[in-house]
């Protein structure tokens, strides 16, 4: 199998983990390159769910390497809490299976601060941010004023990196009315996480290559979708970080010759977490359903999911800024009973080549597919869907301009129609 970036083609949730999961039986590691522990993965295995926010998907493959690259930033707390808790499943996950980048920057308790102040400040006007941390933490890392992998395990390095940031956050921390947080508590309370962390923390690229050297695949995951992206996402209702393709090369240490194949996910229907545009968006009683019959709430905060038809003309722009080479489409199976299904084909006023640059006033154009009955989550061919559901993914493939080579019909591993050679080889 080839080295395969896997990345979300709308606002994220989109099903990453499960396709990761299910396509880490070929590859040798999964790297994360980008974001934080404001994302989840949600896996279900045997029946069983497992959550994931910082580990990669390939956590439930024991001959798969996991790796955290240098584009993630990392809450060590949060991070050993998810090792200790799948230790307790009997999945215990040690340095040889698991590699972080010692240039991955940490997320400070100063940072948690500022992002629950500033969020508060904004008021009505608020991001919608999980307020973990994350954009501040990014913020400091292009201001070259962060702590990485590398300060938190060298506690003489950590306490100097503090002490030369902490008068300055401090400050900004009182002027949004929080209380200063003191030196020598930071330190004595992520010394220790730093202690336990050191045997995982090294050359994460170096692995990497090690195994593109020894002939083993590699699998890229990314977190949140292609419209949180800082720079081509729904500005400023965006992440902080770079959730595109390209941006697994930066964010793990790789050349983009060593990429061979780009998959794109996308549900088969649209969801949305916090503030932005959502041109499909249904506020009536079509998207409460959907919320219900998919589940949608969020991985890491539980928030419910703002709910909608699926948007042929962003997966398609999707499919441009990615270079797709391939669609995995997920939650098929949330779409059976419906009398018809909505299915967005293009925006007033623009065609199948061109994009708005902001989406808050477009025009969506509706085509009514007819729907389906039944359960699809025994389906393990595509001629097994029933005859319009069939119609739907041809449909949105079609739309779209990139091939359907996964269709995922239910929560569960096995819940998954496989064809295309690269699923199926």
């Amino acid at each position: 199998m080839p080295h395969v970036v896997i990345v979300g083609t709308q606002w994220g949730d989109e099903g990453k983990g499960k396709i990761v999961d299910v396509l880490s039986r070929h590859v040798g590691a999964v790297a994360r390159f980008q974001g934080g522990n404001n994302a989840g993965h949600t896996l279900v295995v045997e029946g069983k769910k497992v959550v994931l926010h910082l580990l990669p998907s390939g956590v439930l493959r024991d001959d798969c390497l996991c790796v955290i690259g240098n584009g993630v930033v990392v809450d060590p707390a949060v991070l050993l809490e998810e090792l200790d808790e799948l230790g307790e499943t009997g999945r215990v996950l040690g340095p040889e299976r698991l590699r972080i980048s010692a240039q991955a920057h940490v997320i400070m308790p100063y940072h948690l601060a500022l992002d629950r102040l500033r969020e508060a400040a904004l008021g009505d006007g608020r991001i919608g941010t999980t307020c973990r941390g994350i954009g501040p933490c990014y913020e400091d890392k292009v201001a070259r004023r962060g702590v990485r992998m590398s300060d938190l395990v060298r506690p003489e390095v950590l306490r100097e990196r503090i002490a030369r940031v902490l008068p300055e956050k401090n400050g900004a921390i009182a002027a949004l009315g929080g209380e200063p947080l003191d030196l020598d508590a930071i330190v004595e309370a992520l010394s220790p996480l730093g202690e336990r962390l050191a045997p995982f923390v090294g050359d994460a690229a170096a692995e990497l290559h090690r195994l593109h050297r020894r002939g083993r695949s590699i699998l890229f995951e990314g977190a949140q979708g292609t419209f949180l992206d800082i720079d081509h996402g729904t500005y400023p209702y965006v992440t902080s970080s770079s959730t595109v393709a390209g941006g697994a090369c930066a964010g793990s240490g790789v050349g983009p010759t060593l990429i061979d194949e780009v998959v794109g996910i996308a549900k088969a229907y649209t969801t949305r977490v916090g503030s932005g545009c959502f041109p499909t968006e249904d506020l009536g009683e079509p998207g409460e359903r959907l919320r219900a019959q998919g589940a949608e709430f969020g991985a890491t905060t539980g928030r419910p999911r703002r709910c909608g038809w699926f948007d042929a003309p962003l997966v398609r722009h999707a499919a441009r800024l990615n270079g797709l080479t391939r669609l995995a489409l997920t939650k098929l199976d949330v779409l059976s009973g419906l009398s018809e299904v909505p299915l967005c084909v293009a925006y007033e006023g623009y065609d199948r080549e061109s994009f708005p640059a902001a989406l808050d006033d477009v025009t969506p154009i509706y085509e009514t597919m007819p729907g389906w009955e039944g359960d699809l989550s025994g389906c393990r061919s595509i001629s097994e869907l029933p005859a319009n559901a069939l119609r739907y993914v041809q449909r949105v493939e079609e739309l779209v301009g990139i091939p359907v080579e996964l269709v995922s019909v239910g929560p569960g591993r096995s819940d998954t129609i496989l064809h295309g050679d690269l699923f199926t080889r």
